[in-house]
């Protein structure tokens, strides 16, 4: 959350993330929103969308914001970024306060983040990307005397952490630890900005194999997010990227200074599109469908995540946009290209359509955005960080038929008790429904470990099936419509 300014300078104009999660375990989902320019707000949950605003004032000028439970206590902590030093984690004591809990052994610097059970021992690693271009432009020249920070994989060992570098460079704005190839083995991409290809890394019983996954990708790559759109049982991967949602004479012009200013000879075998990318595995290898299902184009995009917003059983997509940059857009008033959010509504075969009658065309300048149920009535909102103005919260108003099932895992046993990396997936006669838990997705946003699953109107629920990160599965028959269920795991 930004406070209005004059228009900020390139790479503070990234603005800042925020994190849903239920911090105080009342079943309410909370906010913190990560600011550049004041002290961190913890938005606290009173119910009927009213909320309690906290200040974490122990640190500023924050990036990424996470909710997890980082030391395996039962508490979901607080974790953070800046750019320019390590993660910090403010761990949970109850009673709505935190305490900054030292991670030994987490000692680089740090942009973008996530956080999963990459080695399968029941704790939380951390994987950090830093953002070289910002970081360079804020140390200034002590630039020329500091170590590439790049990526690592820090695993967490008995309360201690071991540093893996992965890359000595990189200009991460996102990062995602799914299973990529299959193995059921969670494995790193990092979305990086600018010329810098996206980089993968597949897990292997030999340790991490960087490869060329994707034939396409976007060039600056500022968010990732994943779901099974069509109901096929197979994931598909959303990136975002800068490009044009029209061609309409006022916003050509505004964006055609910086095209011709940042045109790029491709090369031989260069994967990059300065557009949005869809990655869809077709039997053997990933194919980029953004284009064909018309997704490809939503505007200088920033964060963009998947959500049944209209409870119909499909997934539709939400993406916030806008650039605010003096010395980028110095030939635009304030020096801001002003652009709508895009909400698009899946046509329930994996194709999309602008949905303009949802009235989320917000033109603030979003940065991070998180989709979560903040007024417990079955439908998801919508919370958005905005640069140069404040955050917004959506209150979903469009859910007049069907339902919806929540779903909140807890496994009290594991130093993972909210089961990242979980997945869950939801029989009914209309198909079957694929969510996962995760701590991160989109462009520097923390979700909620609860899961919600739109059940069409007349569409019956047969059972749900949860595959836990250690491979167990368990099953309910028959779950109630319309509730919230929590499922917990016994030995």
């Amino acid at each position: 959350m930004q406070s209005a300014l004059s228009a900020p300078r390139l790479f503070d104009s990234n603005g800042s993330g925020l994190a849903v999660n239920d911090l105080d375990g009342d079943g309410r989902l909370d906010i913190v929103l990560a600011d550049l320019s004041g002290p961190v707000s913890i938005l606290w949950n009173q119910g009927g969308l009213h909320f309690m605003r906290q200040e974490l004032a122990m640190v500023r000028k924050v990036r990424a914001a996470a909710i997890v439970d980082g030391d395996g206590d039962g508490a979901l902590d607080i974790a953070l970024t800046n750019g320019i030093a390590a993660p910090a984690l403010f761990r949970n004591m109850g009673n709505r306060q935190f305490e900054l809990l030292p991670l030994p052994g987490v000692n680089q610097p740090a942009y973008a983040m996530n956080w999963a059970d990459l080695d399968g021992d029941g704790d939380l690693d951390l994987v950090t990307g830093s953002y070289d271009a910002g970081r360079q432009m804020e140390v200034g020249s002590n630039y020329l005397f500091m170590a590439g920070a790049g990526v690592n994989v820090y695993w967490q060992e008995d309360g201690n952490w071991r540093r893996e570098q992965l890359a000595e460079t990189a200009q991460a704005l996102a990062i995602a630890l799914w299973d990529l190839n299959g193995d059921a083995l969670p494995d790193i991409w990092v979305g990086n900005d600018f010329d810098e290809y996206d980089q993968v890394w597949l897990q292997t019983d030999n340790g991490w194999r960087q490869t060329a996954l994707f034939k396409e990708t976007s060039h600056s790559t500022m968010s990732i997010d994943r779901g099974d759109l069509d109901g096929n049982g197979v994931v598909e991967y959303f990136t975002t990227d800068m490009k044009p949602y029209t061609i309409g004479p006022q916003v050509i012009a505004a964006w055609m200074p910086l095209m011709d200013a940042a045109a790029k000879t491709r090369q031989r075998n260069d994967p990059q599109l300065s557009e949005n990318v869809l990655q869809v595995w077709r039997g053997h290898r990933y194919v980029n469908e953004g284009y064909d299902r018309k997704i490809d184009a939503t505007g200088w995009s920033w964060s963009g995540k998947f959500g049944d917003l209209d409870n119909d059983g499909d997934l539709d997509l939400y993406v916030v946009n806008g650039m605010i940059a003096g010395d980028l857009f110095h030939y635009l008033p304030g020096g801001e290209l002003v652009e709508a959010n895009q909400a698009l509504r899946n046509d329930g075969n994996g194709q999309f359509m602008p949905a303009h009658e949802w009235a989320l065309d917000s033109l603030h300048s979003g940065r991070s955005m998180s989709i979560a149920d903040f007024d417990d009535d079955g439908d998801l909102d919508i919370v958005v960080n905005n640069l140069n103005s404040p955050a917004q919260l959506f209150e979903n108003r469009l859910c007049t038929e069907g339902g919806a099932l929540t779903v909140d895992l807890r496994w009290p046993d594991s130093a993972n008790p909210f089961a990242v990396g979980a997945t869950a997936h939801l029989h009914t006669d209309y198909g079957v429904l694929l969510r996962d838990v995760r701590a991160v997705s989109g462009y520097l946003s923390g979700d909620p470990a609860r899961l919600h699953f739109g059940i069409g109107n007349g569409v019956a629920i047969e059972r749900l099936e949860i595959r836990w990160p250690d491979g167990a599965v368990s099953e309910i028959e028959q779950p109630p419509l319309n509730h919230r269920l929590t499922v917990t795991r016994r030995p």
